[in-house]
């Protein structure tokens, strides 16, 4: 029987998908990088079986598994994002009015909420007009979690506006001129994808991830990581620049049209089932 279980067992096929690599992979305290080494020995565990594939978004990503022997390049594939609906996110001019900085993830230190809150202070200090923009809730089982007192210490003081969780991202999204996410690693970020799906210039940081989605200077700005004043320059500079925006939002809404699509995504996922079924 036991001999039995183990062939049924070793005979199904598994498709294994990671979104990105979180705060296990992204700090440098010590305990954590004790707690990544037992991850790693996880994952070749159950990511070598010789029925099993993963499905990576990144070629950052890809290469970090491939480095640390966490799987083998047979069993691992690109599939960039879990595609976008181009049919509800799409562009729309802007609104009238004074521009609107908008930064839309969980509420976490290492999605660069901080950075973006100093690269605001910095901008109110040049006399720059604007609003800026939280959106999303925070994650309290995650390390790296912004408490709710922070944000409406934030909110209160004016330097930022809060709006919380929001479900209808399709109309949230065309209420801003620009869409920040200066994150420290990122799978593909979808925020990002759906802000250029409704033809909004995106800034992130030159991280994994985000390079997969934003083109410097084409259709957004890469800054570096943690550096809130290179930040707020990327913010200042479309801000002064309406046709820089413009640009920038046609150049966005024709890469994901052309590459992120929930119809290029869901076929290139489903010929990758089909190869692991065969």
């Amino acid at each position: 029987m036991q001999l039995t279980l183990a062939r049924l067992i070793g005979s199904i096929k598994i498709v294994n998908a990671m979104a990105g690599l979180g705060f296990v992979f992204i700090s440098n305290k010590k305990r954590i990088k004790l707690l990544r080494f037992f991850v790693h020995q996880l994952f070749r565990f159950l990511f070598n079986n010789k029925n099993s594939q993963l499905i990576l978004q990144n070629k950052d990503d890809l290469g970090y598994f491939l480095k640390n022997k966490l799987v083998k390049k047979e069993r691992v594939s690109i599939v960039r994002g879990s595609g976008v609906n181009i049919n509800k996110f799409v562009p729309v001019e802007e609104p009238a009015g004074i521009a609107i900085i908008m930064l839309a993830s969980r509420m976490l230190w290492d999605k660069g909420v901080g950075e973006f809150v100093e690269a605001v202070k910095i901008l109110k200090q040049e006399g720059v007009e604007a609003r800026f923009v939280l959106v999303g809730v925070n994650d309290y089982e995650n390390p790296a979690s912004i408490s709710n007192r922070q944000l409406d210490e934030w909110g209160e003081s004016g330097v930022v506006e809060w709006w919380g969780d929001k479900s209808d991202m399709h109309k949230v999204l065309t209420q801003a001129h620009i869409v920040c996410l200066p994150s420290y690693r990122e799978g593909l970020p979808k925020v990002l994808l759906e802000a250029a799906s409704c033809g909004r210039p995106i800034i992130a940081t030159d991280v994994p991830g985000c390079r997969e989605i934003v083109h410097n200077g084409k259709n957004g700005i890469l800054v570096p990581l943690k550096d809130s004043i290179a930040l707020a320059s990327a913010i200042k500079e479309l801000i002064n620049n309406s046709e820089k925006r413009r640009r920038m939002g046609i150049n966005g809404r024709r890469l994901v049209v052309s590459e992120f699509s929930e119809k290029i995504v869901v076929s290139q996922t489903l010929k990758l089932y089909k190869k692991v079924l065969a």
